[in-house]
C-alpha cells in the first residue's frame, strides 16, 4: 500500500501511476473536503463553474503532458490574454509596443523600434540581485513603477528588493504585437472543468480516497493498518508541517481571498482577467471565468483576489531568508526518502509550479521509482 498525502495536482498524477503503470495499492487523503487541490472548482449558485481558489489556465510546451493530461478530459482551446488597467487605460500584458503607445504616446511600430525603446529605457544589470533590478534590467523605471512596482507590494506585501529575482523574471515582455499572455503550443481548458478531469484520474480499482483526513490523524489507526505501515509515503503539502517536531522554524507563504460576484449580465471584462496595480484599489486582479470556459449564461461571476499573509499557502516568498531555511528541510527530506517518504509539488519542494509543470514533476518521480 501506497499513501499519497493530498489529492492535488501531484497527489493525483502519482496516485494515477502507481496504479496504473505499477499495478500498487494507494491511498489518496486530503484534509479538504474535496480533491483538485487549490484547482478545485465547482457551478456557483448561478450555474457558473468557477474556481475556488483563483483561476488556472492550462499551457505547455511539453508534448507528455498534453498527451497524459487529455486521457482524462477533453479539452477547449484558449489562449489567456491580460490586460492592466494603468492611468486610466486597459493596456496588454505582457509589455508589448501596444502597452508602451497607450501609455506614452509613442508611434512603436516594428520590433527594432521596440528593441531601441527598451534599451533606452532598460538599465544594464546583468546579474539582478533581487526583484526590483530585475523589473529594470527587463522593462525600466517608468514601467516598473507604472505596471509592477505596486502590483508586487500587494501581492507579497514587501517591496520588491527585498524579493529574490525569480519572482520579477517571470515578467513577460515582447518586441512584437503578440498579446497572448502564453505562447505555448498547447493552450486549453477541460471542458467539464478540473474537478471532473481528477475525478476521472482517481478512478481506479486500486485508488482509495478519504477526504477530510488529516495526515497526523492516521496515528491514531491501529497498527496493523496498511495506512499506519505503507511502503511508500508520497507527501505533497508543506514540508515544514511535515518536519514540525524539529522546530526549526515555519517557511513564508502567501495567501489570497477571494470575492466572488454574480453580476445580471453576459459578460462584464475585455479580457478574462484585469490587473490592478494601483495601490488604491485593494485587490490585484479581476477574473471573470466564463470568458475561459465558453459557458453561455445571462449572467456572468466574477472573482476578485485579496492578498493576505494568512490562509491557504499558494505562493512560496522567495526571500533570502526563506531559501536559507528551506535548504534546512531539503536536507532533512534527503534523509526522510532513504525510508521512502518522498516530498512532491509546490507546497512539499517549496517552489512554484506553473500546472504543466505540476505534471511534469509528478511523472518524473514516479518515472524514477518504477
Amino acid at each position: 500500500m501506497n499513501l499519497v498525502v493530498g489529492a492535488g495536482i501531484s497527489g493525483c498524477t502519482i496516485a494515477r501511476e502507481l496504479a496504473e503503470r505499477l499495478g500498487e495499492e494507494v491511498l489518496v487523503i486530503d484534509k479538504r473536503d474535496h480533491i483538485g487541490g487549490n484547482c478545485y472548482d465547482y457551478y456557483d449558485d448561478a450555474g457558473i463553474l468557477v474556481p475556488k481558489y483563483g483561476p488556472h489556465f492550462f499551457h505547455t510546451n511539453d508534448s507528455r503532458v498534453w498527451e497524459y493530461v487529455q486521457g482524462f478530459s477533453s479539452w477547449r482551446p484558449y489562449e489567456h490574454r491580460v490586460l492592466s488597467l494603468v492611468d486610466g487605460r486597459l493596456v496588454p500584458v505582457p509589455v508589448n509596443p501596444t502597452t508602451v503607445n497607450r501609455l506614452f504616446g509613442t508611434d512603436i511600430r516594428t520590433e527594432d523600434q521596440m528593441r531601441t525603446w527598451l534599451g533606452e529605457n532598460t538599465e544594464p544589470i546583468t546579474h539582478p540581485q533581487n526583484s526590483e533590478q530585475a523589473a529594470l534590467a527587463r522593462v525600466g523605471r517608468v514601467l516598473y513603477e507604472k505596471m509592477f512596482r505596486n502590483y508586487t507590494k500587494k501581492q507579497w506585501e514587501m517591496e520588491p528588493a527585498e524579493l529574490a529575482p525569480e519572482v520579477m523574471n517571470r515578467i513577460p515582455v515582447r518586441t512584437t504585437r503578440e498579446d497572448r499572455y502564453f505562447t505555448d503550443t498547447y493552450q486549453a481548458m477541460p471542458t467539464r472543468g478540473y474537478t471532473a478531469l481528477f475525478q476521472t484520474m482517481l478512478d481506479h480499482p486500486l485508488i482509495s480516497l478519504e477526504l477530510n483526513r488529516d495526515y497526523r490523524q492516521l496515528a491514531s489507526r491501529p497498527s496493523s493498518s496498511p495506512a499506519r505501515n505503507p511502503s511508500r509515503i508520497f507527501f505533497t503539502g508543506r514540508i515544514d508541517r511535515y518536519f514540525h517536531d524539529r522546530n526549526i522554524g515555519d517557511l513564508q507563504y502567501r495567501s489570497l481571498e477571494f470575492l466572488h460576484e454574480t453580476l445580471d449580465t453576459p459578460r462584464l471584462q475585455e479580457a478574462a482577467t484585469i490587473n490592478y496595480p494601483s495601490p488604491e484599489v485593494p485587490w490585484t486582479r479581476i477574473t471573470e471565468p466564463k470568458l475561459a470556459t465558453g459557458q453561455e449564461s445571462p449572467k456572468t461571476t466574477i472573482i476578485k483576489e485579496f492578498p493576505r499573509s494568512q490562509g491557504e499557502p499558494y505562493y512560496p516568498v522567495f526571500s533570502p531568508g526563506n531559501l536559507q531555511l528551506f535548504e534546512q528541510y531539503r536536507s532533512l527530506a534527503a534523509s526522510e526518502q532513504k525510508k521512502g517518504v518522498f516530498f512532491v509539488g509546490r507546497l512539499a519542494e517549496y517552489k512554484y509550479f506553473n500546472m504543466d509543470q505540476a505534471f511534469a514533476n509528478a511523472l518524473a518521480l514516479t518515472d524514477r521509482i518504477r
